[in-house]
């Protein structure tokens, strides 16, 4: 068959398109690869991944794990991934809360309390989080007194310009199994409570939900501690004159990135509550009445459930832009991986290779997020009948 006869057929046209398209990007991404290592080349740059083996001598200011200035390139850039998955997943939980909360009392009958959560929500939504950022920083670093002047709101709570310092309990290794036993102690109680309301639907027969549940929870928890020694002290902070040693510490960096990014996503998060609230139907919210339901149970069982199929698509978006939304630490000078990989391109000189690595470290963070809310979607989404 000759070469025009095959070109008539529309599917091979298409294929036959697709595959100059792919070669044409290939060809593009080689030539530029190329120019790009020869260019490297002559200056004496290095290239490749060896680097992350070699000593990153310099010092970062947080560290959620172990790390010292002598330690590897790799294990720095573990340490700032963790600086942002830290901070990014408490923004989501806190806004999520906050958001919600905002989203109803802006539906509330009070005009005061609705008029005060729009003006929060146009406020935080239409100026710039950077702008918040260097707000809440500049609020923290001027506004309180230095170390030695640390304000004490409480015994062995101290605050400064210099963050946060409160007692924190260190724990031996006994306390990690307690934990581990009541986190499945709580799963399997949040089970068999799906369970005895399915089983309650289905045959009309009442299982006992609480007290079994209950002891799903107690009994691993007690036999942990019987079989493991639990025991830990207080590390209480010590002011000195010019620090304050002990204790755990939140510095003002990671509060104020903290605060931005929880700020920030709420209002978003509000509005997407109040739209999805608005979705259902007001004769659903009747219906609720109708069977004496108060205002907080026709909520909370009624159109907040039903609510959740508008509500979780677009928190999506919200989640992973706030993932995003934490590179903008650097600014602050919070050491999450951007700022850990511009320290290492400095030094190194590589640029490629750090950029590759954090831009495919936020891809897998937002894939991971949004596999997760689809999941969580699929989950509470309407299903229909099966035939």
């Amino acid at each position: 068959m000759s070469p025009i006869v095959l070109l008539r057929n529309r599917r091979v046209r298409e294929l036959a398109y697709q595959v100059l398209c792919v070669a044409a990007v290939v060809g593009c991404g080689w030539y530029l690869l190329n120019n790009a290592l020869a260019n490297l080349a002559k200056q004496d740059i290095a290239t490749g991944f060896d680097y992350l083996g070699r000593e990153a001598a310099f010092i970062i200011s947080e560290t959620p794990i172990a790390y010292e200035p002598s330690d590897s390139y790799g294990r720095a850039l573990l340490v700032g991934l963790l600086n942002t998955v830290k901070v990014a997943v408490l923004a989501i939980v806190f806004s999520t809360i906050i958001g919600t909360i905002v989203g109803i009392a802006r539906l509330s009958s009070n005009p005061l309390l609705s008029r005060l959560m729009l003006a929060y929500v146009e406020a935080l939504r239409n100026v710039p989080l950077l702008l918040y950022l260097f707000l809440w920083y500049s609020a923290i670093i001027f506004t309180l007194p230095p170390v030695k002047q640390a304000i004490t709101l409480l015994p062995g709570v101290y605050v400064s310009n210099s963050g946060l310092v409160v007692p924190a309990f260190v724990w031996n290794s006994g306390f990690w199994a307690v934990a581990t036993a009541a986190i499945i102690g709580i799963a399997a109680a949040i089970l068999w409570q799906r369970w005895a309301g399915r089983r309650r639907i289905l045959t009309g027969k009442i299982v006992p939900g609480w007290p079994v549940a209950t002891a799903l929870f107690v009994l691993p928890v007690a036999a942990a501690v019987l079989f493991f020694d639990v025991s830990g002290e207080v590390d209480w902070p010590v002011l000195g004159k010019f620090r304050l040693t002990g204790g755990a510490h939140l510095k003002p960096e990671f509060v104020a990135l903290l605060l931005g990014l929880t700020l920030g996503a709420s209002a978003t998060v509000a509005e997407i509550v109040r739209s999805g609230i608005l979705a259902i139907r007001k004769g659903q919210r009747e219906a609720a009445k109708a069977l004496g339901m108060s205002d907080r149970q026709t909520m909370r069982l009624v159109i907040l459930p039903q609510a959740l199929r508008v509500i979780v698509p677009p928190l999506t978006n919200v989640y992973v832009t706030t993932f995003k939304n934490s590179s903008l630490a650097i600014a602050i000078g919070y050491p999450d991986l951007v700022m850990v990989s511009n320290t290492i391109m400095n030094q190194t000189g590589q640029a490629i290779e750090p950029i590759a690595l954090f831009m495919f470290v936020y891809l897998l963070l937002s894939l991971a997020t949004s596999a997760l809310m689809n999941w969580y979607n699929g989950h509470v989404a309407l299903k229909g009948r099966q035939p």
